[in-house]
């Protein structure tokens, strides 16, 4: 058992570390916590909520212990106990030279230690200049005084292995060596849910100071490296100067009008936008697909706007997420929500909506940790999040979560106690494998996604019940609801990934506060998700110049034009043709633009992707 009880003591020195580097970082910046007036009680739950994330890093530096161990245990090795000082050693330095420059860091640029600030070290001369020699010397030495202070603690106290003997009994020995990988593999994914742990695991607070407190640093700025190079240790998105890239996208976003048809009976509605989980164009009869796939869907159509030339920028629901609240297309290889130290740089219609008194709220079935959302969300601001922890313990549940119809009924249930006007957001999860919704599943004559067609199904039927109980609802009347899918997905009619019919998705306008001129009707107009921020913001007059990239879709001058990110190029559609382009190969995968005009269209789809990516890595 000593081997364990080696490795238990090492767990807790990190988890030691961890908890001290977060109380020092809150009282080095109690005074923003006073100015907030943010609560005591609230502070120290910045520990609790840091936990999951600190097990996850101890874990991971736990593994060369680990293996040195094994070592010692087998055989009659004593480096291994030097190995582990040095190692732990230069762990520990590191870890603590992290937290300093952290604490230096936030001040100034109210972010974690992440890609963007290490950069700078390549002018150290830079870093030392913009820091007060006072500063400097507080921060160096509070390094050196930890880092003499831990080790001390952690040779005389933590490091109990000059008693592990090779003569020791073999079976303990063997449990070790079986047992702890997949304890340290379970710690380290955070558990054995489907969805592995991510920063939004620490994110609970509506301060982003306790947001940041909680979050471990080192796992911050690792994963932070690690998505940044694996975006852009080699830029395949530039094809020409900059500035001639720039001239293009933004002679592609100019009106010759700034105007717009005005489709609402109120000025201030409430808003509830619906993004239903991996909804396909072709599960929509009116857009091609086969009847009977969803016919609530068809029959809600009857009273509302459909679009139907609509296409995803991306294939997660975090890049829809960017799209509808910050008007970002997606962005190719990553995704906003993997870059809480972008976020800053992003306008935010929510914020935009709460300026003029709307009041927000964001409704998930499952897990919003999921793909670092939860995080996202808190930085806009939304006034409730719900998720899968908000629902009745007698709620129908999946794998993933609380299924649809549960969703819908809790919308139901809060909508009505929100001051109006509310904008309310909400992701559907029954359409998303493992396909595990409850009740009949009656499609039977179609076989390729079978599965998949059928949740859409179960979440059409859902869809049409929660209609139902709406409209009997005294706030419908003055509401527009915006029902649209996240993203696309492989179909029964097995479209390429990297075709326009794949990307192809719904999007519906109706409610009570739309003109009955507007009501069973289509629109052909060419626009993405992406577009839906500035129409939504035109519609209630209002100014949407921070959204760049969003076009107002009710605007007749508008140029049409669509895009989408493919992870080694783009799709680019326009009413002269669509392009797909591989920008690693580089090559056409495919088009239907005739060929002397191919060299044109396609520069316009390069520009737009070069300064998009371009603006996402300086942000």
């Amino acid at each position: 058992m000593k081997l364990f009880r080696s490795l238990f003591l090492q767990f807790l020195f990190w988890m030691l570390v961890f908890a001290v580097q977060r109380a020092i970082f809150l009282i080095y910046y109690w005074r923003l916590i006073s100015f907030e007036q943010i609560p005591f009680n609230e502070v120290l739950l910045s520990f609790i909520h840091a936990v999951k994330l600190d097990i996850s890093m101890a874990s991971y530096l736990l593994i060369i212990p680990f293996l040195l161990l094994v070592i010692q245990g087998f055989s009659r090795a004593r480096w291994t106990i030097l190995v582990n000082k040095v190692y732990s050693f230069i762990i520990l330095f590191i870890y603590l030279l992290t937290s300093s420059g952290e604490l230096g860091l936030y001040g100034e640029w109210k972010s974690k230690l992440n890609f963007k600030a290490l950069s700078y070290l390549r002018n150290p001369d830079e870093i030392f200049n913009s820091v007060s020699t006072a500063s400097f010397i507080l921060l160096s030495g509070l390094v050196l005084v930890q880092l003499f202070v831990f080790f001390f603690l952690y040779r005389k106290y933590f490091l109990k292995s000059d008693s592990i003997d090779f003569r020791g009994r073999l079976l303990p020995k063997i449990l070790f060596t079986t047992l702890v990988p997949a304890l340290l593999f379970v710690a380290i994914r955070g558990g054995i849910g489907p969805i592995p742990i991510t920063a939004s695991e620490s994110y609970f607070s509506k301060h982003e100071i306790l947001n940041l407190a909680a979050v471990n640093n080192t796992y911050n700025l690792v994963f932070n490296v690690i998505n940044y190079y694996q975006f852009d240790q080699k830029n395949h998105f530039y094809f020409m100067p900059d500035d001639e890239a720039l001239a293009i996208v933004k002679q592609l976003h100019q009106s010759e009008k700034d105007t717009t048809i005005h489709i609402l009976n109120i000025d201030r509605p409430n808003i509830v936008i619906i993004l239903l989980e991996s909804w396909s164009g072709d599960l929509i009869e009116s857009l091609g697909g086969e009847a009977g796939i969803t016919p609530q869907f068809h029959e809600l159509e009857k009273e509302a706007l459909l679009f139907t030339n609509f296409y995803a920028t991306g294939n997660r629901s975090q890049q829809a997420l960017g799209s509808l609240l910050a008007g970002l297309p997606a962005i190719p290889i990553t995704t906003i929500t993997d870059h809480p130290e972008k976020y800053n740089a992003l306008p935010s219609l929510i914020t935009t909506l709460h300026d003029e008194g709307y009041y927000s709220s964001f409704f998930f079935g499952g897990d919003l940790n999921y793909g670092n959302i939860r995080s996202y969300l808190i930085h806009n601001q939304f006034d409730r999040l719900v998720d899968e922890n908000d629902f009745d313990v007698n709620a129908i549940k999946g794998k993933l979560g609380v299924h649809d119809e549960g969703l819908f009924d809790k919308i139901l249930q809060e909508i009505g106690n929100q001051p109006e006007p509310f904008f309310t957001a909400t992701l559907t999860l029954s359409s998303h494998s493992p396909y595990d919704q409850p009740g009949e599943r009656p499609i039977d004559w179609i076989d390729l996604e079978n599965e998949y067609v059928n949740s859409a199904w179960y979440t059409d039927k859902c869809l049409g019940d929660f209609f139902r109980e709406a409209k009997q609802k005294p706030w419908y009347d003055n509401t527009l609801f915006i029902v649209l899918a996240d993203h696309s997905h492989a179909s029964y009619n097995n479209y390429p990934f990297w075709s326009f019919d794949y990307r192809h998705i719904p999007l519906l306008l109706l409610g009570g506060a739309i003109s009955d001129d507007y009501k069973n009707k289509k629109s052909a107009q060419l626009s993405s998700n992406v577009d839906l921020t500035t129409t939504i913001l035109k519609q209630l007059n209002l100014d949407s110049g921070p959204f760049f990239w969003s076009k107002n879709m009710f605007n007749p001058y508008s140029p049409q034009f669509a895009y989408f990110e493919l992870n080694d190029g783009f799709g680019w559609k326009t009413t002269d043709g669509f392009l797909q382009y591989n920008a690693i190969i580089p090559k056409i995968i495919s088009t239907n633009v005739p060929k002397n005009e191919q060299d044109t269209f396609r520069k316009e789809g390069q520009a737009y992707i070069q300064v998009l990516v371009k603006e996402f890595i300086e942000y």
